[in-house]
């Protein structure tokens, strides 16, 4: 389970990734675009740094939901006034399992339409491609009609494939380009602004990537 590798992991994933340009460059649009108070949810907040405390000193109320209970234990320790943190597996997300399995009604069904803008940097990647779109969907169903997703993503045509990684096997997915932009807008979003970020990770055997920072909107 992936979750565990990631309970393990902790600090050392920033380590491993110090350099947060794009995704601070996605967290100053949302700032932008927001008002005062407008509500995110953060999908895989991990320890919560720097999205977390980014939108939260901007003042956005922020929702961080993480599967891992050692990123949340981080997260509620570095940026504890930030946002409220839950534990829940994304694909439960706005299902009524986000009440009856997670004891979270604010975060199933009920919460439709309630958030203003969610944010996902590397979580779906943690997913198997023919469930990413189901995910976003899911994440659609929370937003409010015009609602902002910024979306972290890794530019590779790879399909659950293994990864070492700090000592663990990983399991990651990622498209291409033109792919991604089908996959997002079959999900109900439109990609408004994109950069790519050649990146290669320190500490680790990965090879350098390519990571994509998208802005969208749901339509409809």
């Amino acid at each position: 389970m992936q979750a565990v590798a990631f309970d393990t992991i902790g600090e050392s994933y920033t380590t491993v990734f110090p350099g947060k340009a794009g995704q601070l460059a996605c967290g100053e649009w949302l700032l932008a675009e927001l008002p005062t108070g407008a509500r995110v949810l953060d999908v895989g907040c991990g320890t919560g740094d720097p999205t977390v405390r980014q939108l939260a000193a901007g003042g956005l109320e922020v929702t961080g939901v993480d599967l891992s209970d050692g990123m949340l234990t981080l997260a509620r320790r570095t940026t504890p006034e930030a946002a409220a943190y839950h534990r829940i597996d994304m694909y439960d997300l706005a299902t009524p399992r986000a009440a009856t399995a997670w004891g979270l009604p604010e975060l199933g069904p009920r919460a439709a339409g309630s958030f203003d803008a969610a944010t996902a940097f590397f979580s779906l990647i943690l997913l198997p491609q023919r469930e990413i779109p189901l995910v976003l969907a899911r994440i659609r169903t929370l937003l409010r009609p015009g609602g902002l997703l910024a979306l972290g993503m890794v530019e590779a045509d790879l399909d659950h494939a293994p990864l070492p990684f700090l000592g663990h096997e990983i399991r990651i997915s990622g498209y291409l380009r033109e792919e991604l932009h089908q996959t997002l807008s079959r999900a109900g979003f439109t990609v408004t602004a994109q950069t790519g970020h050649p990146y290669a990770p320190a500490s680790t055997t990965l090879p350098p990537e390519e990571q994509l920072f998208l802005c969208c909107r749901r339509t409809g």
